[in-house]
């Protein structure tokens, strides 16, 4: 009988799992530039004497979908659409340095240049552009500006964001959702350079790739899989109680 609960038992927790993985994505269907998180589940046996004939179910993350979401225009300078395989770096809240492909570029009340509160990076560190100024971008990440008040030929070029360009496989998903190269022999996380050769356009912006049928889909056939296996512990306890009755009466 313990068998039974047992087994039960991890499988609702790990289709409990699952289904926060499947909820991630589903709430990130309209953020730009979002990779859904891949999730599977897997039969693992229980190692040890006398458990041979035992499995457990396990939820693992392998990864994320890498495919690229569709592109719109939009025709605002600050929103980019990434080519090929470039990412931009941004600096995250521990201060490491990690990739997105979101793209709508922000400009915060100091000057410095955000995507999602998280400042965007350039060759010097952390971009800043002077307020109320008229920033344009070119498609190697270049950002040139005119000042408020001043004329058209007086744009000046102040900065240039750190585009790099990773093959899949050479990104790994962090927990905050950002992407960051994996860790090398010393469990260092080095930053990837600066890739002159990566582009990006400016004036459209790529979607979730994110398809809000499947995850809808993946979410009921998920609860579906936690609603059976709690009926299971149910019928284990259903089981164990009419045993324990024909005991007493024995």
């Amino acid at each position: 009988m313990d068998r039974m609960i047992y087994t039960a038992m991890n499988g609702a927790k790990q289709s409990f799992d699952q289904q926060a993985v499947v909820s991630n994505n589903l709430a990130n269907v309209t953020t730009p530039g979002f990779r859904a998180q891949l999730s599977a589940m897997q039969s693992v046996p229980v190692e040890g004497d006398g458990f041979h004939t035992r499995t457990l179910p396990l939820a693992a993350t392998p990864g994320a979908d890498m495919t690229a979401g569709p592109v719109s225009a939009t025709g605002r300078a600050l929103d980019f659409a990434y080519k090929g395989n470039a990412w931009i770096a941004v600096q995250a809240k521990d201060g490491s340095e990690a990739y997105t492909r979101r793209g709508d570029v922000q400009v915060d009340r100091n000057g410095m240049l955000n995507i999602g509160g998280l400042a965007v990076i350039g060759e010097a560190g952390p971009i800043l552009v002077p307020l109320d100024s008229q920033v344009s971008v070119g498609s190697t990440g270049t950002i040139s500006v005119i000042e408020a008040g001043q004329k058209a030929d007086s744009i000046s070029e102040v900065a240039r964001v750190k585009l790099v360009t990773a093959d899949r496989g050479q990104l790994e998903r962090s927990d905050d959702g950002l992407f960051r190269a994996p860790a090398d022999a010393d469990g260092q996380m080095l930053p990837l350079p600066l890739d002159e050769n990566a582009r990006l356009t400016s004036g459209a912006l790529e979607g979730s790739n994110v398809n809000a049928t499947s995850a809808m889909v993946d979410m009921i056939n998920t609860q579906r899989r936690y609603d059976m296996n709690m009926k299971a512990i149910s019928s284990a306890e259903e089981n164990e109680k009419a045993a324990n009755s024909l005991l007493a009466m024995n």
